[in-house]
């Protein structure tokens, strides 16, 4: 392989020098391919190649116009992610990264960029600023480059943890890429500023359960619950429902597993679905295709609340386990269902058709359990509220040992899946199962460290305490809980069998304590106690002089006052029994997240050298 010649010139002298200082992968001419001849290296002179293709399981695309496209796949034994990043029409470059929410600031990146002559392949961060430095560690390591008839296409892989304290951990839960495109050289990626290039964000789910699906029943059968042929509305965001109803006189089965029905070309605009099973009580629901936020919506929709399925962008299919499923049909379950539609439209493209939905499987043969859909976390109710300008804010809501002991099966149950769920303010949600006053298991994490889902069993007497987390930076008024997109929610959706009664296991504070709390505050601010009996929880909240001491107090008081269970039926009726003013669960012992093989004493090894690629052409 030829790397220097007699006619180099001092610049080019120095540009290699620094580039072997910067340990940058290095690829010759703007053809962006490899040279199929070269034999896999760690640290060599060639990006690590294999003769058997990566397999990626995992597809979504990065931008509105899906002109880029992310594939990629987990391995859990050696803790590295695989990523392929496709480009319709490379240009200059690309970046790629991932922020805590999304930000170009404070990021990590991997780039490819050309200063008109040679092409490079570095591991980055921004600053402060958005400016781009390369990384003195280089944990990107580029695996393969090809222009294929669909485009240009960049492999690399990264271990889920390097202990570089510029780079992201890559864990469980949902991480925001953002991407960009360099439609001009740059001399040197210093030069570069990830503010003044075409970028944008995109959320996804990275690590997934690693387990294989289970085969599906002969006699398995699929209903589509799809939108009728929306036109997506030039608006960047839109929440479509549309009402469907079950074939008449349809017997109980049991959906086994289910998919989305993405319409070909929307890709990039259906961002999430969800299908939500109407209140069994309602003997019929008006036949509605809109907006969700419509005033022509009609109210008895939000009856509807149900969850049979729900789907992401990047999400595969969603199995159940092989001994149960989920019940449709039948006397006892609603013949209306309501499917919600989320547009996600940032270029506000129009005259776009749009027939998406899920694809449910279910079979008349039942399994041995039906499973269940419980609701953990905060009841809908403004008495829980974040206050304004905070940046890490915690709500709980506890699944108390009292309910599951009234409630749960003396064998307990089997909690197989959840779905965790806030609004805009939400930053983070954990549930975890307690068990004595110990954390026993995490059920889901936003931010996990287990890289095996395991089956998580609550017992009679255990507790399910759901924590969430907010930032109210940005806002000058308090946020309370509610149904509203304003509003807070705090929720964990778990999937189970055997199901049970228990629909609804919630709580919040205790109403009258949280009096106590207003009329303490306005006493203090010198103003009166508050009229209890005449404003509005919302309205006293909205009436405080919001100031560091004012959250702390609150905050002070949503670890330590008594909180109200909803301990529900699925008839929405309490369970019997004693509800209010119940003593807060004490929990003296916390999980340890495991160690990640970084954190063991030794790193992997590094390469000091660039990665050099000579041009390769057929034949």
């Amino acid at each position: 392989m030829r790397l220097f010649n007699k006619d180099l010139r001092l610049q080019d002298v120095t540009l290699m020098y620094l580039t072997v200082l910067a340990t940058l992968v290095v690829i010759l001419v703007a053809s962006y391919q490899v040279d199929p001849a070269a034999s896999p290296s760690r640290g060599g002179s060639t990006p690590t190649s294999t003769s058997t293709p990566v397999q990626l399981p995992y597809h979504m695309p990065l931008d509105p116009r899906g002109h880029l496209h992310l594939s990629w796949n987990i391995s859990y034994p050696l803790q590295e992610l695989y990523l392929e990043v496709r480009c319709s029409e490379m240009k200059h470059g690309l970046v790629l990264g991932m922020s805590d929410r999304g930000e170009l600031t404070n990021a990590d990146l991997v780039v490819l960029w050309d200063d008109g002559h040679q092409s490079f392949f570095g591991d980055a961060w921004s600053d402060s600023q958005g400016h781009v430095s390369l990384d003195s560690q280089q944990d990107y390591q580029l695996m393969d480059t090809r222009q294929t008839p669909e485009g240009f296409s960049l492999l690399f892989k990264r271990p889920f943890s390097t202990c570089d304290p510029r780079d992201y951990i890559i864990e469980e839960g949902t991480v925001h890429l953002i991407y960009g495109v360099l439609d001009q050289p740059i001399r040197s990626l210093q030069q570069l500023n990830l503010s003044q290039i075409e970028t944008g964000v995109q959320r996804a789910l990275l690590l997934r359960p690693d387990t294989p699906p289970p085969s599906l029943p002969r006699d398995v059968q699929t209903l589509e619950v799809r939108t009728p042929d929306v036109t997506i509305p030039t608006q960047e965001t839109t929440y479509w429902c549309h009402i469907f109803q079950l074939p008449p006189n349809m017997p109980k089965n049991h959906i086994v597993m289910y998919e989305s029905v993405v319409t070909p070309g929307n890709e990039a605009i259906v961002h999430h679905m969800e299908v939500f099973e109407c209140s069994p009580e309602m003997s019929t629901v008006p036949q509605y295709s809109g907006s969700c936020d419509s005033k022509m919506k009609p109210a008895s929709l939000n009856y509807c609340r149900h969850v049979l399925a729900a789907w992401a962008m990047g999400a595969k299919s969603f199995y159940y386990p092989t001994d149960a499923g989920l019940p449709l049909g039948g006397p006892a379950s609603s013949r209306f269902l309501r499917l919600e539609v989320h547009y996600h439209n940032p270029l506000l493209i129009s005259g776009r058709k749009d027939n998406s939905g899920v694809r449910l499987y279910h079979t008349p043969s039942l399994r041995r359990y039906d499973a269940g859909i419980m609701e953990l976390g905060l009841v809908y109710t403004p008495v829980m509220a974040i206050p304004p300008r905070e940046q890490n804010f915690h709500l709980t809501g506890f699944c108390t040992s009292k309910c599951t002991q009234t409630a749960l099966p003396p064998g307990g149950i089997n909690i197989f899946a959840s779905q965790l769920h806030t609004h805009l303010a939400g930053r983070g949600v954990r549930t975890v199962l307690v068990r004595g006053g110990r954390e026993v298991k995490v059920v889901q994490e936003d931010k996990h460290f287990s890289t095996h889902y395991q089956c998580v069993c609550p017992q009679q007497g255990d507790v399910l305490l759901t924590k969430c987390t907010y930032n109210t930076e940005d806002r000058s008024q308090p946020t309370v809980g509610g149904f509203g997109i304003m509003e807070e929610m705090c929720v964990n959706y778990v999937h189970y069998y055997p199901r049970t009664q228990l629909e609804l296991c919630k709580s919040n504070i205790d109403p009258g304590y949280l009096q106590k709390y207003f009329s303490f505050i306005n006493r203090f601010q010198g103003g009166d106690a508050c009229s209890c009996g005449q404003t509005s929880v919302t309205d006293q909240f909205s009436s405080l002089s919001w100031d560091s001491f004012s959250g702390e107090v609150l905050n002070s008081l949503y670890n330590t006052a008594p909180i109200s269970m909803a301990c529900n039926q699925s008839s929405a009726k309490l369970f019997p029994g004693d509800w209010e003013r119940q003593e807060l669960p004490v929990v003296t012992s916390q999980l340890q997240r495991p160690r990640y093989p970084c954190e063991g004493g030794k790193l992997p090894s590094q390469s000091s050298e660039p990665t050099v690629v000579i041009r390769w052409s057929a034949g």
